[in-house]
């Protein structure tokens, strides 16, 4: 659906940072039949914006070399009303503050913290650019689900930190959580399987598509690797894992809810 608005407390932006910009975008534009519009930045090089419809649904860029070492990843960004304030109370939380406050010209706010338990997010803070203008179509991101050693913690955290409440539904693999803000579901959390071995906390971005197995098919012929293949999630709808030509993990799923 096409927003105006993301409140307070809400995913709204999603960006990848990757190893090799042109690769990523020929992968994703083609895996999910987007358009796209690169900005030149100068010395930072390029900022690509993915487009469905010339509506934006996230971005990607190529990392530096001051990032030489990072793992290419997608990144998830929850609207705050002001970055300064969310930084702070994240700190005071226990979260570590990666990215001080700094603004994105003329566009927005933004920050990065770290977590208690490690899980890396961004704050932003909208002014003429409100984030993610199509969500929850296919070719967009539909959710976005924290992978965590320490769910107690991480769930007083964001809780405390955003205002949300959670569920909790007990499944045969573990407890899943659902967390909720202004009567809606805002984000998952489970923790990570001792089976996955040594995985870093993070946020994994979910992408809505038409057909599950059609999309793992069509990402396996452009290079993708798929690490949970095609599932069925009762009552919600089939998803699958999958890591793109340059390493970095993201999620898609046909929702029947």
């Amino acid at each position: 659906m096409e927003t105006a608005k993301h409140g307070p407390g809400t995913f709204c932006w999603v960006e990848l940072t990757t190893s090799d910009g042109p690769a990523a975008k020929e992968f994703y534009t083609s895996l999910f039949g987007l358009s796209f519009k690169d900005n030149p930045m100068g010395d930072a090089g390029v900022y690509t914006m993915l487009q469905k419809n010339g509506k934006d649904v996230g971005g990607l860029y190529q990392m530096g070399p001051e990032q030489k070492g990072t793992p290419p990843n997608w990144g998830s960004y929850v609207a705050v009303e002001n970055a300064n304030d969310a930084a702070a109370h994240a700190k005071e939380l226990g979260a570590t503050v990666m990215m001080e406050p700094f603004d994105v010209m003329e566009h927005g706010r933004m920050a990065v913290i770290q977590d208690p338990t490690g899980a890396v997010v961004s704050f932003w803070e909208p002014k003429s650019h409100i984030g993610a203008r199509v969500v929850n179509e296919p070719g967009s991101f539909c959710w976005n689900e924290l992978y965590t050693t320490d769910p107690e913690r991480a769930a007083d955290f964001y809780t405390g930190l955003l205002g949300w409440t959670k569920d909790v539904l007990h499944r045969d693999f573990g407890d899943y959580v659902i967390f909720n803000f202004g009567g809606r579901m805002a984000a998952g959390m489970m923790k990570i399987p001792k089976e996955w071995g040594p995985v870093p906390p993070h946020w994994l971005v979910y992408f809505a598509v038409d057909d599950c197995d059609e999309t793992v098919e069509k990402a396996k012929r452009l290079g993708a690797n798929v690490t949970v293949p095609p599932t069925d999630i009762p009552e919600v709808g089939r998803f699958a894992m999958l890591t793109d030509p340059q390493g970095a993990g993201f999620a898609v799923i046909k929702l029947t809810m």
